[in-house]
């Protein structure tokens, strides 16, 4: 396709527009901009999708700094300077994905996180903290959080976890509501299981990874993946860690948890789930 026909991709092509000077760094409207010099004849125009970041961050410098770099890649940012108001705009406002610190006051991040699970907001969510011991992302991740990462780091590595995180959501969104397994039902939206009128308690992490079964479609799940894709940042030293998760989902939902009926051993892979 020449660059005087149109092209709907990731981006828009106006034809026969020639200038040596650079685009306008912004459009002005609906989040539509123009960038780069223009040798050839046509314009283009990139779309962004605008995707909604809170920013909960008790240090104004910090703050500022996640929001102007977030801003630059397109993306919409909202700030909080604390963990209460944080919580309440999470609430009201929806995000697409939170970059959430640790120590703060009135909440700590760890909090803010698990009362956003406990209320079932499914948005993402990235802790950034100085505490990079084992014991305290562990902490993050079972409160709720889907990744961690320890200050200072890089804001390519931030870019790359967000943009992951963010096609995570996306992946999510075309997944499966609704499971039924037997005479049980699961809600993933809901984070529900229900067999009958009782309630079976699964925890997050094993929400997440039935998820990530039912996106595969009954094709198999390595260790890896569930690593990678559940806990985001890998805080454990062997893939046991996924095993043991898989032997307490099938305590939970299977009749025989030793010959197990849905969720199923791919020898020398991983898992899958078979309805």
């Amino acid at each position: 396709m020449t660059n005087d026909e149109w092209r709907m991709t990731n981006e828009i092509r106006i034809p026969n527009f020639q200038t040596g000077r650079p685009a306008p760094d912004n459009a002005g409207w609906f989040g539509i901009r123009a960038s780069g010099f223009f040798r050839h004849s046509s314009l283009v125009i990139r779309i962004f999708l605008m995707e909604r970041i809170l920013i909960i961050e008790d240090e104004a410098p910090m703050r500022t700094a996640l929001a102007d770099l977030l801003a630059a890649e397109g993306y919409r940012t909202l700030t909080a300077a604390d963990g209460e108001s944080g919580l309440a705009r999470a609430l009201d406002e929806k995000p697409d994905l939170i970059l959430l610190d640790v120590m703060m006051p009135k909440l700590d991040g760890f909090a803010v996180c698990a009362e956003l699970r406990r209320l079932t907001c499914d948005m993402p969510v990235l802790m950034l903290t100085a505490k990079g011991q084992i014991e305290d992302r562990v902490t993050g991740l079972d409160a709720g959080a889907d990744d961690y990462l320890v200050k200072p780091f890089s804001t390519e590595e931030l870019l790359a976890r967000v943009r992951a995180l963010l096609r995570r959501r996306e992946r999510q969104a075309k997944s499966p509501v609704k499971l039924k397994l037997g005479d049980t039902e699961i809600d993933l939206a809901r984070q529900t299981a229900l067999r009958g009128k009782q309630e079976i308690h699964l925890t997050a992490k094993e929400f997440a990874m039935l998820r990530l079964l039912a996106e595969a479609e009954g094709e198999p799940v390595t260790r890896e993946k569930f690593l990678d894709l559940v806990w985001g940042y890998t805080a454990f030293p062997t893939t046991r860690t996924v095993d043991n998760h898989v032997a307490s989902l099938r305590a939970k939902l299977e009749k025989n948890p030793d010959d197990p009926r849905w969720l199923r051993t791919v020898h020398g892979v991983g898992y899958k789930l078979e309805l």
